[in-house]
């Protein structure tokens, strides 16, 4: 991998370096990861708001989360540039599309202060080099059986293609790298139902969209059925579940047919592996056995729950080859220790060949 060429990064949350000897609180550390994090509020304490309160508690959480998304952006661009890739948590603007809050987000002034101060950031990481995503929860449907569930999630959808194009993402195909990533959903409507759903949404979230394979109704094989429309976000964690341990080399054919929906932008996958508790003693070096571990009695869903660093080796030497091609968003609970070691692992370990 070249730096200039690839980048991998954390997911949504920022976990800071301890000082030399801790911290002389906890008050002290809880202030230090609220700074350089996003927080939010519910819809059942706003509506026991007053209107007044409401709207000056949702002008607070603003303003707190675009100093925090602030200082994520800038450690970011601070880093090498191999490492200039973040992933925006989908609490930004906390209940953004309901009804309890909806009004006041559109009131001018709260508006005006969203909009300059998402336009500044967005200036902020393209001038750091920040690749930025979004990734929706799972609720976030357009195909669904039931009506409501896919209003509910296209509106949730459009909510994420607004702060976009708020930050300076919303003219044109996935403008910088950035994104708005979701699943397919249920096993049915399905994939065309999802191919349906996009006929749904607006200009602006189309010009975003990704889809990720799943563990569970929607591999890689499924997925690849929108790739003519949808760019395909390759996740090798959940493609080592879903096929039961195969692992997706570089020179897969499939590879092509991912690199293809991008149009032309250089491609994100996701990257994870088990947990380490659950693989204690397991040699780092070598990749994990999907066949002995569920015979040794771990579930699927056991083996596809993230670890807190990425400790294998041999998934780090997987992640490396593909770097040729693809940026790496790294979702561990460790975040942006994770991303980091990973990064420096990259750096400093021998160019690997795939396994034989």
């Amino acid at each position: 991998m070249t730096a200039s060429t690839s980048r991998l990064g954390f997911c949504c949350t920022f976990i800071p370096d301890e000082p030399p000897g801790g911290y002389p609180t906890r008050k002290a550390e809880r202030e230090a990861l609220q700074a350089m994090n996003l927080t939010s509020t519910t819809m059942t304490h706003l509506a026991g708001l007053s209107p007044a309160a409401r709207r000056a508690k949702l002008e607070g959480i603003a303003r707190h989360n675009l100093a925090a998304l602030g200082r994520q952006i800038a450690w970011v661009a601070a880093r090498p540039s191999a490492e200039r890739l973040l992933r925006i948590a989908s609490s930004l603007l906390p209940g953004f599309t309901h009804p309890i809050a909806k009004d006041l987000y559109a009131e001018p002034g709260l508006r005006s202060l969203i909009e300059a101060g998402l336009g500044r950031l967005g200036d902020l990481a393209r001038a750091g080099g920040v690749r930025l995503s979004m990734h929706p929860g799972q609720f976030c449907l357009i195909a669904s059986r039931s009506p409501s569930a896919q209003e509910n999630g296209i509106a949730e959808l459009e909510y994420h293609a607004e702060a976009m194009a708020m930050l300076g993402y919303g003219g044109g195909w996935h403008p910088h790298g950035a994104h708005i990533n979701i699943h397919v959903g249920g096993r049915e409507p399905g994939i065309e139902g999802f191919r349906a759903g996009l006929r749904l949404i607006s200009e602006t979230a189309r010009n975003l969209l990704t889809v990720e394979n799943d563990e569970t109704c929607h591999g890689l094989d499924a997925v690849l059925r929108l790739a003519d429309t949808v760019p395909v976000v390759l996740d090798l964690h959940h493609h080592w579940v879903e096929s039961g341990g195969a692992y997706l080399e570089p020179d897969d054919p499939r590879i092509a047919r991912i690199r293809g929906s991008w149009r032309g932008t250089r491609p994100l996958s996701h990257i994870s592996v088990s947990r380490e508790a659950l693989l204690a003693g397991h040699d780092t070096a070598a990749l994990p056995d999907f066949a002995a571990l569920t015979d040794a009695g771990h579930s699927r869903r056991d083996l596809a729950a993230h670890s807190d660093l990425m400790w294998n080796a041999g998934i780090n030497a997987l992640v490396a080859r593909h770097l040729a091609w693809t940026d790496f968003e790294v979702e561990a609970k460790g975040k942006n220790r994770a991303s980091t070691a990973l990064a420096a692992w990259i750096a400093t370990a021998p160019p690997v060949s795939a396994a034989a």
